[in-house]
């Protein structure tokens, strides 16, 4: 069963699924009782045991191997998430981004307030890649590679502008990120982030069919994680409601803004 590529792509997206939800629900406890800090510090060693987890994957180029590389980067990756939402792990600028500034000025207030993550995200993808050259199973880094990349990729078209964008569980150590994005029509790179990311998919489904019963796992993991992010980025554009994924697991989170700002107009600068 566990080799099964259709119950590894199921056993991703629940895990996506579930390991969200339960970093929104930290992240609002935290929140209320303005414990964020400490929060992320108890909850450093699930960082700890992934980057464990990752290293002992390296030498098992099994399904239980992939299944581990992708747990242990989901722990990791789910930290820094943690880190980031609840303020600890976010940039210098802690602002929100005036009206009307110049373009140059925008980008670099933008940065600004998620250079710290970034900053740890790409030291961990360079980690991953240079410990994982010679191993076995590199199912942990490519795991973390593809949320890396479609996080940036998202992160970056948010900034350019898109036209939903969904604002509901944004924490209010971060309340100043909103300002940062743009709503438009579209943007430039929307198309080549769909086009990428749906080849990526295609990438990873000839492997998946080409792949002895050892890799099918990994192959159908990675699969769905770059579907995921497809239909993230399509998220953007089509008003669907996909808050309700995990509005019952916080049914009574208010959004941290206003109907104003969730409507901003393409002449007004947010991210």
């Amino acid at each position: 069963m566990f080799d099964s590529g259709w119950f590894a792509a199921l056993t991703a997206l629940f895990a996506w699924w579930f390991s969200t939800g339960a970093i929104l629900w930290i992240v609002r406890q935290a929140d209320r009782k303005d414990m964020g800090k400490h929060v992320t510090i108890w909850l450093f060693p699930i960082a700890i045991l992934g980057a464990i987890g990752a290293k002992i994957s390296y030498d098992m180029p099994t399904v239980a191997g992939a299944y581990l590389g992708f747990a242990s980067v989901l722990m990791l990756w789910g930290w820094i998430e943690l880190a980031f939402l609840t303020g600890q792990v976010t940039g210098p600028n802690l602002y929100p981004c005036p009206d009307n500034v110049p373009q140059t000025e925008r980008f670099i207030r933008a940065w600004g307030t998620i250079a710290y993550h970034e900053i740890c995200l790409v030291a961990v993808l360079i980690i991953l890649i240079a410990t994982s050259t010679d191993a076995a199973n590199t199912m942990a880094m490519s795991t973390f590679a593809v949320l890396f990349f479609a996080r940036v990729s998202a992160k970056l078209n948010l900034y350019l502008g898109v036209p939903q964008i969904n604002t509901e569980f944004i924490p209010r150590a971060l309340s100043h990120l909103p300002s940062h994005f743009r709503i438009r029509s579209l943007n430039w790179l929307f198309p080549i982030s769909v086009t990428s990311l749906s080849c990526a998919v295609f990438y990873w489904l000839m492997l998946f069919w080409q792949a002895d019963p050892g890799h099918v796992a990994g192959y159908a993991i990675l699969a769905a994680l770059t579907a995921l992010a497809l239909l993230e980025h399509w998220l953007m554009v089509l008003a669907l409601p996909d808050a309700k994924l995990w509005r019952w697991m916080l049914p009574d989170a208010p959004s941290t803004v206003t109907q104003k700002q969730r409507h901003r107009r393409e002449e007004q600068h947010g991210f």
